[in-house]
């Protein structure tokens, strides 16, 4: 039972010593960005994470529209 736990631990530490390579040993190393409003070739296309796309459609609504929410 032991020596099972110490090889997982043993396994998750060398995955996470690897996994964190670039941000170890690159100076101001930082993990990548994977977000959608990180990414720039979206960002040319007009995709947005859907907060962002929430956001303009709310300001693109007319005041008709905001009238009728009160």
């Amino acid at each position: 039972m032991i020596k099972t736990l110490l090889i997982t631990v043993l396994i998750i530490l060398v995955c996470v010593a690897l996994l964190s390579v670039k941000v170890i040993f690159k100076k101001n190393g930082r993990f990548p960005n994977t977000h959608i409003e990180g990414n720039k070739a979206l960002a040319k296309k007009g995709i947005y994470c859907a907060k962002t796309e929430d956001r303009i459609q709310q300001r693109r609504r007319n005041l008709e529209d905001r009238l009728k929410e009160l």
